[in-house]
């Protein structure tokens, strides 16, 4: 049985059976709960043990297939301009989808005494015009940290990205024996990483199953119910930007099936779904859009560490909906010139945050700062926030995919998307 239907079957046993335990239930005196949680832990665990090695072995052994003359250079103006397009359309096409259907009114009134919002909204009008999108200029001392091994503990992607790919480029300088010997050790280094990840991915079902089971069987599918026009948004959103934006470039850039697409990527964006991690998902995005899509080594593994880190789409476009929503509730009319530092802000803070679960709360409570809304309304969004994570996660890591394909295709890989595709 292929990946994507072993991880398929997972999710659907595990929402049936969440949704019937009790949170309770105990098995010779072990709380079921707690087991499951363990399993899920155990699963994210070990793939997020994978991503700083495997990102920096990724981009190392992808510039020496890749080099450093003209390709790269083309290639990476052409990542950069990609990774810019899509997450401003993202954000734009959140903006406008909130403003039509307007989740923070109902009635023709705000729903700030609905969802029991303290703070007056003329003091949290005078906050807004206070602030502005120069606040958020620190975001970019994270791309050369002091201390690389403190920003891999953090979770600092950027910084060892930025190092990973000064340390490539210049490890093509080293001449002689050498330099030859370097480039062959960081390229059995990542070889000997990919077979690592393809060990670990093999326990997805078990951990997906754990994970799903818990989240359902603590949150129910009632815990949508409070905030059901938010979540409806955010999902339309998504879904006019993952399924009708990002399938056009495929069809028309790339000149390949959307479906075949799909349907090659199932596998990572089902693990995405599940997990809630960029971070984690990126092995397996990585074999999938390798070995199912037929993407080479030398696009995939220089985009997708990149794209994991600094293309979240989804996140982008969540982020701007919950904080116009926030707005709405509090019966905030924002000016153009507020909702453009709401798109600008959004696209930098989702550059910044890291690819693990729920770390895009973070970025909406910082971003509530920069434009002057109180950080308690964070709470609105919490009880939709684990399956609205889910949801986005897979739309960043899909728009990740997505863009290795076109920037493959525009490099002249006539085999993407020919091929049926192969069981991981």
């Amino acid at each position: 049985m292929k990946l994507h239907h072993q991880i398929f079957i997972a999710i659907g046993l595990a929402a049936l059976i969440g949704f019937l335990m009790p949170q309770d239930l105990h098995i010779f005196g072990v709380q079921v709960l707690a087991v499951l949680d363990g399993i899920g832990t155990i699963f994210l665990n070990a793939l997020k043990m994978l991503v700083v090695p495997l990102i920096v072995a990724a981009i190392m052994s992808s510039l020496n297939s890749i080099g450093t003359g003209e390709a790269l250079g083309r290639a990476g103006w052409k990542m950069g301009l990609y990774y810019i397009s899509t997450s401003a359309i993202a954000v734009i096409t959140g903006l406008i989808v909130t403003n039509i259907i307007k989740p923070g009114v109902s009635k023709g009134e705000p729903v700030k005494d609905k969802l029991g919002l303290s703070e007056r909204t003329t003091d949290v009008l005078e906050k807004v015009q206070e602030h502005s999108v120069g606040d958020f200029a620190n975001i970019f001392f994270d791309f050369l940290p002091p201390n690389l091994f403190e920003a891999a503990l953090n979770g600092q992607m950027l910084g060892l990205i930025v190092f990973s790919l000064l340390f490539g480029w210049f490890m093509q300088q080293v001449q002689g024996a050498p330099g030859e010997h370097l480039r062959q050790t960081i390229d059995g280094f990542y070889e000997a990483m990919v077979g690592v990840t393809l060990f670990i991915i093999k326990f997805t079902p078990i951990g997906v199953f754990g994970l799903i089971t818990s989240t359902v069987a603590r949150t129910g599918f009632s815990a949508l119910t409070p905030l059901l026009w938010f979540f409806i948004t955010v999902l339309a959103a998504l879904f006019i930007h993952a399924f009708i934006i990002l399938p056009i470039g495929i069809k028309l850039i790339a000149k390949r099936s959307p479906l075949r697409m799909i349907n090659a990527m199932s596998p990572a964006l089902l693990t995405a779904f599940s997990t809630s991690s960029s971070a984690a998902t990126l092995p397996l995005t990585m074999e999938c859009l390798e070995q199912n899509a037929g993407v080479s080594k030398k696009i995939s593994s220089l985009m997708l560490p990149l794209g994991a880190t600094i293309n979240m789409n989804g996140t982008a476009l969540y982020e701007c909906v919950a904080v116009i929503f926030i707005a709405q509730a509090y019966g905030l009319d924002l000016s153009l010139g507020m909702q453009a530092t709401i798109v600008i802000t959004a696209m930098l803070t989702s550059i910044g945050v890291a690819g693990i679960p729920a770390a895009s709360l973070v970025a909406i409570t910082l971003i509530l700062g920069v434009v002057g809304l109180p950080a308690e309304a964070i709470g609105l969004i919490l009880v939709t926030d684990r399956i609205l994570d889910m949801c986005r996660t897979s739309v960043n890591v899909w728009g990740d995919a997505v863009g290795a394909v076109l920037i493959a295709r525009s490099e002249g890989e006539e085999e993407i998307l020919l091929k049926a595709p192969k069981a991981i």
